[in-house]
C-alpha cells in the first residue's frame, strides 16, 4: 500500500508554459484535496533538448514523444505520480503500464496570426534615437486586425506546423513559409527583429496561459512581448487546431488506483470526452503531432460535434455528431470518411 505521508510527486517540462500549467494542475490538486501534499518535478526531455533542431523535415517520420518520454519513465519508475503534458504533445498510443488520468478543463482552442504593427516600425525610422536593434525600422508591418486572406502575396509566415501550413496553402497559396522555433517569447522576439519573415501562428490557450493578452486595438502586450506586435485571433472556419490544442492531460500508471481516485476529481467530464473524440480520430487516420490533419471537437447539447480536415491525400473535411457517451466511435467514423473521400 503507498505511504498515505508521502508527496504525490507531479512531473513537468521546465518551459515556462509548461510550469504555467504545471502550477494551475498543482492549485487544483491542492484546492481539491487539502490534506494531501503535492510536490513539482521538473523533467527535461528530448523535445526541450531538440528545441533549435528542424522537426518537420519532408520525407522523415518523426520520433514521438519528444516532449513527454522522460515523464513517462519517470512515471513508470516510480519517480513520478503524475505527469501533466500539453495533451497536444501526448501521442495516441501510451506505454504499457501508462494511461491518461485525466483532462482538465479546456482553453480556446484557436490559432492566432501574430505580426508586427506597420506605425510602430514606421515611427522607429524617424526616431532621432538608435534603434533597439540595427535595421528594425525597415522590418515589414501591416495594419491591425489584418486577416491571413489580406495578407499581401508574397508575405512569409514562420509556422514549423504542418497542419498550419497545409490550411494557410488552401487558403493563400501565395505565401510562403519559414521555419520558427523555441519557446514563445522567444519566437516573439525572433518576429519583431528579423527580416526572414512577416508574421507567425500561435496557439491562444499558450498565450493567456503566459499571461499574454490581446487588446481592444489589436495589440499584443505582456510582460515578455516586444513593442509593436499586433495579434489577430483566427476563427474555426479558417483555421482548425490540431488534436488536443488547448487542454492539459495528466497521466498516470494503470494500476495505481489511489491515483485514479484523485484523477476523477480533477477531470472535466466534456473537455475528456471532446479530446477523447479528436485523439480517436487522429489514431485511426494514423498520424502524429506532425501530420496535415486538425480536429476539433466540442459538447453541443447531448451531442458530441467532431469536424476534422485532412490533407494526408488532396483536401477532405468532414463534420459529424455523435453521442457524448461514445467519443471512439465518433473520432474512428469521422476517420473513415475522410479516408474514403465521402
Amino acid at each position: 500500500m503507498p505511504d498515505p505521508s508521502r508527496p504525490i510527486i507531479v512531473a513537468t517540462r521546465g518551459s515556462a508554459l509548461a510550469l504555467a500549467q504545471a502550477h494551475a494542475v498543482l492549485n487544483q490538486c491542492r484546492q481539491t484535496f487539502p490534506k494531501l501534499r503535492f510536490e513539482l518535478k521538473i523533467i527535461k526531455t528530448t523535445g526541450d533538448k531538440l528545441q533549435t533542431a528542424s522537426l518537420a523535415q519532408s520525407g522523415r517520420s518523426l520520433p514521438k514523444g519528444l516532449f513527454t518520454k522522460e515523464l513517462e519513465v519517470a512515471l513508470l519508475k516510480g519517480r513520478a505520480d503524475m505527469a501533466v503534458h500539453s495533451l497536444k504533445d501526448l501521442p495516441t498510443e501510451l506505454p504499457a503500464g501508462l494511461q491518461l488520468g485525466a483532462v482538465t478543463r479546456r482553453a480556446d482552442v484557436r490559432d492566432v496570426l501574430i505580426y508586427r504593427d506597420a506605425g510602430h516600425f514606421a515611427a522607429l525610422a524617424h526616431a532621432s534615437g538608435p534603434e533597439w536593434v540595427p535595421g528594425q525600422s525597415q522590418l515589414r508591418g501591416f495594419p491591425p486586425r489584418i486577416t491571413l486572406a489580406d495578407l499581401p502575396p508574397g508575405t512569409v509566415v514562420a509556422t514549423s506546423s504542418t497542419r498550419r501550413q497545409a490550411q494557410i496553402r488552401a487558403l493563400r497559396p501565395d505565401l510562403r513559409f519559414a521555419e520558427l522555433r523555441g519557446n514563445v517569447p522567444t519566437r516573439l522576439e525572433k518576429l519583431a527583429t528579423r527580416d526572414a519573415f512577416d508574421a507567425t501562428i500561435l496557439a491562444l490557450a499558450g498565450l493567456s496561459r503566459l499571461n499574454f493578452r490581446i487588446t481592444p486595438e489589436g495589440r499584443l502586450e505582456g510582460d515578455a512581448v516586444p513593442e509593436g506586435l499586433l495579434a489577430t485571433v483566427l476563427p474555426l472556419e479558417t483555421m482548425l487546431p490540431c488534436v488536443g490544442q488547448g487542454a492539459v492531460g495528466i497521466e498516470i500508471r494503470a494500476d495505481d488506483d489511489r491515483l485514479r481516485a484523485i484523477c476523477a476529481r480533477l477531470n472535466h467530464y466534456n473537455t475528456c470526452q471532446a479530446v477523447t473524440a479528436e485523439r480517436a480520430f487522429l489514431r485511426a487516420m494514423g498520424g502524429g503531432c506532425q501530420s496535415p490533419v486538425a480536429a476539433h471537437a466540442e459538447v453541443v447539447g447531448d451531442q458530441l460535434r467532431l469536424r476534422a480536415i485532412s490533407f494526408l491525400d488532396g483536401v477532405r473535411r468532414a463534420d459529424a455528431t455523435g453521442p457524448v457517451q461514445d467519443p471512439v466511435a465518433l473520432g474512428e467514423s469521422v476517420a473513415a470518411q475522410l479516408k474514403a473521400g465521402c
